[in-house]
């Protein structure tokens, strides 16, 4: 459903870590996703049919983060509107392989998010 939360991913140096911690808390589950060449686990919860999140490992590359992702409707016109509102497009990605457009945002207030469109 556009403009609903459906993704998120948990960046993290301790991959195994986090899994021990956010499995314990909220019950969530982990599988290797064997698709890709990264350590990219995908995150289960109780309840849930398909995964909702992933995990993976930044191997200390860039700073221990989440993100929530919101799928849209358009993804260039949902970059438009986010800048004519006072945010910044930071990374965009339209037409690429694989069949999701995607973009990562800066709100007005510096938070980083992810959009996306399935094609």
């Amino acid at each position: 459903m556009d403009n609903t939360v459906t993704w998120f991913e948990v960046a993290t140096d301790d991959p195994e870590g986090a899994q021990t911690f956010y499995g314990g808390l909220f019950g969530w589950t982990f599988a290797k996703d064997e698709s890709g060449p990264l350590d990219y686990r995908m995150i289960g919860y109780p309840g849930g049919e398909q995964p909702a999140g992933g995990l993976f490992n930044t191997k200390g590359d860039f700073p221990n983060h989440a993100i929530f992702h919101v799928h849209v409707a358009d993804v260039e016109e949902t970059c438009a509107k986010s800048e004519a509102l006072g945010g910044k497009v930071i990374t965009k990605v339209v037409g690429g392989g694989g069949g999701t457009d995607f973009a990562y945002l800066r709100d007005t207030s510096g938070s980083v998010f992810g959009v996306f469109h399935s094609r």
